[in-house]
């Protein structure tokens, strides 16, 4: 049974920092940074925004993000 995507733990620290400041927002913040990097032409750091984001997403959502539950 699949858990749902992994994230790096980079991601994942990023995406946990997001939602202990911004709560409910860090989608949203996430997306604002993700837009900034789009905006400058750096697709790496959009890309690296994007995986913040679906890790916000799945967070959230009450996933594990790829982390084992014990």
């Amino acid at each position: 049974m699949s858990q749902g995507p992994a994230f790096s733990e980079q991601t994942r620290a990023a995406a946990e920092a997001l939602i202990a400041q911004y709560g409910e927002d860090a989608e949203v913040i996430a997306t604002l940074r993700a837009a900034e990097f789009a905006a400058l032409g750096d697709r790496k750091g959009l890309a690296d925004w994007d995986d913040i984001i679906a890790c916000v997403a799945v967070l959230q959502a009450g996933g594990t993000g790829g982390a084992t539950l014990n």
